[in-house]
């Protein structure tokens, strides 16, 4: 019974085998490979059939071969040709390998640069956003700019403005000022006539008839102009004024009171005037410094003059003064030509007046200076005097000494100029900046008719003050100055 069974099972195993094709596996462990080989079941039935021979097959169970493997040398050439393909295959598999590690990093670079591309594109949009940012910020300061320029504009326009209103003002107040006393001036002859005719006609009555004839004498004379005997202080109050037309014919001055007519004193027979000048006025015996009118010679022109007669040698005419800042000197051409201010305080004499002065006789100049410490200085030049209107009262100085320093000399052969007649080198208007009337150059050395500060040192947005540069500079206000000319016949023009 057992051989039936395994007859059965072999011719079923044969049959299988017969269907079956061939098969081949190939199994690798992880330190050894191992090859099993089914071989071609078709060729084992044709052998067997060739040989005529039963043939047994048993089926046993695989089991992992650890030890060597026996091949048939009839078939190196399969196995040969598996294995190289096998290499092959390896090969392939470690160059697909290296591709993909390639492919791997290319993609991962790839990425990367996607990554930065991006970036650079965030970049690039934030740099338009800036630059549109920076370009309205840049727009929003020329705006600005120009809208601080339109207002400094504004602003300058106002200071303009309110320069030429402030000048206007000054005008205004000097002329009332002007009038006031010319009001007093007149006053005060009127009172002074009032008063002598009240003690003439109270001398006359107490005057007996035999005298009458000598008394009655004096107001015979009525063609003839009178000329007054000296000035002294009472002439000052009632004539503390420049004469605004100078060519007019010579007022009397107050009348003297009684001491005239008192008695048959002895009287001094000096010369009543005019003088050609103050040094004139001195020769003749009138040694006070006082108020004198003078004629320059060959000349119709009188004026009044502070003569100074202390100052030695004496002489002095003073046609500038500057004291206490009573007056102010930003004046217009016409208030420097006529001249301004009050004769025995501060004054300017006037460019016409001096002119017709200097240029009759040879004459020298003398600059006196004191600060607010008490130290008074000196300036004095060897020849003075004024070209005509037409050349702009054009400055001829001669050589310099004294002890102030030299800051006039660079002002020689320089144009007069004022506020509203701009005649010097500088391109703006010096007058508008020193603040005052002057021989500017561009602009000025010295400035005595420039602003009066009290204390000496001043701030100002420009140097405007009363200052002498060689002494205590350009910064510092003087207290005092005075400017006078006296002959000098050892110079020529």
């Amino acid at each position: 019974m057992i051989p039936l069974r395994i007859s059965v099972l072999l011719l079923f195993v044969a049959l299988r085998s017969t269907y079956g094709g061939n098969t081949q596996e190939f199994q690798s462990s992880e330190g050894t490979e191992q090859e099993f080989i089914y071989l071609n079941r078709e060729r084992r039935a044709a052998a067997a059939e060739s040989h005529d021979k039963c043939t047994y097959t048993f089926i046993v169970p695989q089991q992992r071969v650890t030890g060597a493997i026996c091949v048939n040398s009839k078939e190196q050439e399969p196995v040969y040709e598996t294995r190289v393909h096998k290499q092959e295959v390896e090969l392939l598999n470690s160059e697909l390998l290296k591709q993909k590690r390639q492919i791997e990093a290319l993609q991962q670079m790839v990425e990367v640069d996607g990554g930065i591309v991006n970036e650079v594109k965030l970049l690039r949009k934030e740099s338009r956003n800036m630059n549109s940012r920076v370009t309205q910020l840049y727009m929003q300061l020329l705006h600005e700019i120009i809208r601080k320029r339109d207002n400094a504009l504004e602003l300058s326009q106002l200071e303009n403005k309110v320069l030429n209103q402030t000048a206007e003002m000054l005008q205004l107040t000097n002329k009332y000022k002007d009038l006031e006393h010319k009001y007093q001036h007149l006053a005060s002859l009127a009172s002074n006539q009032s008063i002598v005719i009240a003690q003439l006609e109270e001398h006359c009555k107490k005057t007996p008839p035999v005298q009458t004839k000598p008394i009655a004498q004096p107001p015979q004379q009525p063609n003839k102009v009178y000329n007054p005997p000296n000035y002294n202080r009472i002439n000052q109050i009632a004539t503390n004024e420049i004469q605004g037309d100078q060519n007019l014919k010579v007022l009397p001055p107050p009348l003297p009171t009684m001491p005239l007519f008192t008695s048959n004193s002895n009287t001094t027979d000096k010369p009543s005037g005019p003088w050609k000048d103050c040094l004139q006025a001195l020769e003749d015996g009138h040694d006070t410094s006082s108020i004198y009118l003078v004629k320059p010679e060959n000349t119709n022109r009188l004026m009044q003059v502070w003569c100074d007669q202390r100052h030695d040698p004496g002489g002095w005419t003073v046609i500038q003064r500057r004291l206490d800042g009573s007056v102010n000197f930003l004046r217009n051409w016409e208030t420097y030509k006529h001249g301004f201010g009050n004769i025995d305080g501060e004054y300017w004499l006037g460019l016409e007046n001096i002119y017709w002065l200097t240029n009759k006789d040879n004459y020298k100049l003398l600059v006196t200076m004191e600060d607010w410490s008490g130290r008074k200085v000196f300036a004095e030049y060897a020849s003075f005097r004024l070209e005509p209107e037409s050349e702009y009262y054009k400055l001829r100085l001669g050589r310099y000494h004294g002890n102030a320093g030299d800051s006039f000399t660079w002002h020689n052969g320089k144009q007069f100029t004022t506020l509203d007649r701009d005649h010097d080198v500088y391109s703006g208007n010096c007058a508008h900046y020193q603040k005052g009337g002057w021989w500017y150059n561009a602009c000025a050395h010295s400035n005595l008719n420039g602003v009066w500060y009290r204390g000496g040192h001043y701030r100002s947005r420009y140097q405007d003050g009363v200052y002498w540069a060689e002494f205590r500079g350009g910064s510092y206000s003087l207290k005092k100055v005075v400017m006078m000319i006296r002959p000098n016949p050892n110079t020529f023009h």
